[in-house]
């Protein structure tokens, strides 16, 4: 069975569409128009090993608040309907990602239970001035997507860094790390990996 999706979203703010390979070889084509956000993307997919095309509109003349959200949104939704009843998966799965000076650890359920936390709030900088992308707004965008996967994650700072770009690409590339453990199949799993027989993605 092959674990792909292509979900659309079209509302008066923007259009999304987006195109899902679980089982893929990282290769991606991604465009938002928030150039940050695109290369972060990019880093979620190479070492996720899920392939990944996004096409987006947004208002962009106004914010990236609703491109932001919106692609967040329409990603989760590719991956829970790629998922299909997640018979098999690991379902958990967890990374260390670092960047230079910092040091993260992501760590994932695929539970159908969303929520979102950041461990060690002290260490996260305040907003560079020179990157046009903060991580109130990679907070967001990665809210939305868990909502429409039904995963828990949980992103601890072991190490800070005031340098914004270097702490979010070490966030990005361990979650693509973690969700691609996750995801992958277990042949000794018979089934759903939950002792109650059901994931509500």
């Amino acid at each position: 069975m092959e674990r792909k999706s292509s979900q659309s979203r079209k509302t008066r703010e923007t259009e999304i569409e987006v195109k899902l390979n679980i089982d893929g070889e990282g290769k991606n084509s991604i465009s938002t128009g928030i150039k940050f956000l695109d290369h972060m993307l990019e880093l979620f997919s190479f070492f996720s090993l899920f392939d990944l095309e996004i096409k987006a509109k947004g208002d962009l003349d106004i914010d990236i608040h609703h491109t932001n959200e919106d692609v967040g949104i329409t990603l989760g939704k590719a991956l829970k309907e790629a998922l299909g009843k997640a018979e098999g998966i690991e379902r958990f799965g967890y990374a260390f990602g670092s960047m230079e000076e910092c040091l993260v650890r992501v760590v994932v359920d695929i539970c159908g239970r969303p929520k979102f936390n950041y461990a060690e709030k002290e260490f996260l900088p305040e907003k560079s001035p020179d990157l046009k992308y903060s991580l109130e707004e990679a907070e967001h965008f990665l809210e939305s997507f868990i909502k429409q996967c039904g995963i828990n994650l949980n992103i601890g700072i072991i190490k800070g860094s005031q340098d914004t770009h270097h702490l979010l690409e070490a966030i990005f590339k361990a979650l693509g790390l973690s969700l691609k453990q996750a995801t992958s199949i277990d042949p000794r799993r018979q089934g759903i990996p939950s002792t109650k027989g059901i994931i509500d993605l």
